[in-house]
């Protein structure tokens, strides 16, 4: 045991001695001997009773011999004074001072008197001065000079004067890095601009080097910040830009606003200069596990960012509070809304959560996310079970008695459902009805289903299907059970599985063509963070029956999100990806609807939130209706399944019909 103590304490005694800068001890050597030397010759012409030669010189070595130990004891030797602080300053400082009174009180013990203190006071004041000076220019020349140019080089031929080639080849050292890093130019130089520009410049294996900020305060035009130039929006003109050799330009403005960002954001597309963002920490999503991570990151501009429009924040502690130490079975747990849920859930502190799906690999993924991230707090299950087999569920729903069910598990990819009708209806109608009536069995708390905007007045099998999802869920509301149901609607989901966007970009790899169905078309779009948020929300105030409808904002043409990703790209759309229309698809509708009728909506608590008055069917009527279509698909007919359909879902309509009035969708378009 003494032997291991030893061993480690010689450990630590080697690496303190290698971690001394021995250049800047032998600097300040030279340093204090030519100081002592020209102090010694102007003090003796000064002093009335002229101490020896002897007498000086022991006072000045003592001196001497105290700077240097306490230097080394106080670690200022240690310090990388290229991230030099005021702390360090302040070391140095306090470490000097301590020196001198180490050199007094051994003046008054040994040393000859005949020395004023005054002069040795004076001297080790120049000699912290000269100490903090050469200090506070290598710093200011690391940070502030760019090696790579010709004024940079210079810098380092100076220093090279000074120091002991150490320090001018760190210098040295970083011009070459500088020249391998990309040049940025900072849109904004308030606190998130600055907070961005330091860190990069302080971080030595970061890919970036800023070199000009771009800002609009009168107050910040025309000085500097960092060293780095600060110029108006409007001379930032291309040329200007090019002068700087800036090759990417960075967003640093958290809070600016839509029509801003979309203005700024063309502007310098315009000029062929790649656009990042940057979040410090990140602004478009304050949940508590992104607020914990304090992300700093210098990004591509996102999908949601396209969209130019704020991101929805609807969670707030009583929805957090409701789902703590809960019990939480997701179907559909695996998929983009599912496993979402499981995120947020886990974020909330939910004790339990029971991720169920028919698709193994994403159960399997986000089962895999959560333990590495929260390492079994709370518990995480997977179970792999279809919602149309009965029997399976009764035994998930035995084994776990969920507190809470969210019901995520559907078919609903449009076009591939209207050529599988009978499919559809089995695993949206049926796996729902399966799911809310075992959920009633097993008593849980509160059951929330999923739905969607294409469920109002529906021209496809998909809605026409999650419309009557709603209504087995909404009707048994109405039943005095234990059971309190409720559903959640919304519009498209950027991002998941399905979705437009990564089609688009697999298009855009291809080299195009970008194909959509019709220019005219407009779609109400949200994050999957946001659904995740609202369902949560919602499934928290329900009471029961309740139909909740966030507000989605305005719609979005999708021939203009075509053109962004075309253009977030690097491309030009028309010129290098072309934007194809291949018509509309069976089933599609050029507009979609969020409400059956506006007039019949409920505030909540919530501004983002609304309730749709929606009166549900009775229990005998849904009943029939489901004897319908239990007979329509027995036969495994499409056609006969659809037409079952339109006659159980009273506001199924034909898209030809629709799409006929291409006038409304024109006018939603248009005012906006």
């Amino acid at each position: 045991m003494r032997q291991e103590k030893n061993s480690v304490n010689r450990v630590r005694g080697g690496n303190w001695f290698r971690s001394i800068r021995w250049q800047l001890v032998l600097y300040d050597l030279i340093l204090y001997s030519v100081l002592g030397a020209l102090w010694a010759f102007i003090c003796f012409s000064k002093f009335s009773a002229k101490p020896s030669g002897l007498e000086f010189f022991l006072s000045i070595l003592a001196l001497w011999a105290a700077l240097i130990i306490i230097r080394l004891v106080f670690g200022v030797y240690r310090q990388i004074w290229r991230y030099g602080g005021v702390q360090s300053y302040l070391k140095l400082c306090i470490s000097d001072g301590a020196a001198f009174i180490l050199y007094f009180i051994v003046r008054l013990l040994i040393l000859n008197r005949t020395v004023p203190v005054i002069w040795i006071f004076s001297l080790t004041c120049i000699d912290l001065i000269m100490a903090l000076f050469m200090r506070m220019s290598y710093r200011y020349m690391y940070t502030r000079y760019d090696y790579s140019t010709l004024r940079g080089r210079f810098m380092v031929f100076c220093l090279k004067l000074f120091t002991f080639g150490r320090i001018s080849k760190e210098l040295e050292e970083k011009s070459v890095d500088i020249g391998r890093k990309i040049r940025i130019a900072i849109v904004g130089a308030g606190n998130t601009g600055v907070g961005l520009a330091t860190e990069l410049k302080n971080t030595g294996n970061s890919p970036y080097v800023p070199v000009l900020f771009i800002d609009t305060s009168e107050e910040k035009i025309g000085r500097e910040i960092s060293g780095i130039p600060v110029i108006s929006e409007a001379d930032a003109t291309e040329k200007r830009i090019e002068a700087y050799h800036v090759q990417e330009i960075v967003f640093a403005l958290p809070h600016l606003h839509d029509d801003e960002f979309t203005k700024l954001y063309n502007k310098y597309f315009d000029y062929g200069i790649k656009i990042k963002s940057y979040d410090y920490p990140v602004m478009q999503d304050s949940s508590p596990e992104n607020r914990e991570r304090g992300r700093r990151i210098v990004r591509e501009i996102n999908v949601e960012e396209l969209l130019f429009r704020n991101q929805s924040t609807v969670v707030d502690d009583n929805t957090s509070s409701y789902y703590k130490g809960k019990t939480v079975l997701i179907t559909g747990g695996g998929g983009s809304i599912g496993s979402e849920l499981c995120r947020r859930l886990a974020a909330m502190g939910a004790g339990h959560i029971v991720i169920l799906d028919i698709y193994e690999n994403g159960a399997y993924e986000i089962q895999q996310e959560l333990l590495m991230q929260y390492h079994g707090t709370p518990r995480v299950s997977v179970e792999i079970a279809s919602v149309c087999d009965v029997e399976e569920l009764d035994k998930v729903f035995t084994k776990y008695s969920p507190d809470i069910v969210l019901h995520a598990a559907a078919h609903k990819h449009v076009p591939l459902m209207e050529n599988n009708c009978v499919e559809a209806i089995k695993n949206n109608v049926f796996g729902t009805l399966n799911t809310v009536l075992a959920s009633e069995k097993h008593n849980v708390s509160r059951f929330i289903m999923i739905s969607t905007d294409k469920a109002v007045n529906p021209t496809n099998v998909m809605g026409a299907t999650k419309r009557f999802c709603e209504r087995i869920v909404l009707t048994h509301g109405k039943k005095d059970g234990n059971t309190k149901f409720s559903a959640t609607r919304f519009g498209n989901v950027l991002g998941s599985n399905g979705s437009v966007i990564p089609l688009f970009r697999r298009q855009i790899a291809n080299g195009g063509p970008v194909t959509i169905t019709d220019k005219r078309i407009v779609r109400y779009f949200m994050t999957i963070p946001e659904a995740a948020q609202l369902v949560l929300c919602s499934g928290a105030t329900a009471k029961n029956g309740e139909l909740f409808v966030l507000d989605m904002g305005r719609p979005v043409k999708i021939v203009d999100l075509a053109t962004n990703i075309i253009r977030l790209s690097g491309l030009i759309p028309g010129k290098d990806i072309e934007i194809k229309e291949t018509g509309l698809r069976p089933g599609e509708k050029l507009y979609e609807e969020l409400l059956i009728k506006n007039e019949n909506l409920q505030k909540t608590d919530n501004e983002k939130i609304f309730i749709e008055i929606d009166e549900p069917i009775s229990l005998e009527e849904l009943d029939r209706r489901l004897e319908i279509l239990r007979r329509a698909i027995a036969g495994g007919n499409d056609d006969e399944a659809r037409a079952a359909l339109k006659e159980t879902v009273e506001t199924f309509l034909d898209a030809a019909e629709v799409n006929a009035n291409a006038a409304k969708a024109a006018e939603i378009a248009n005012a906006n």
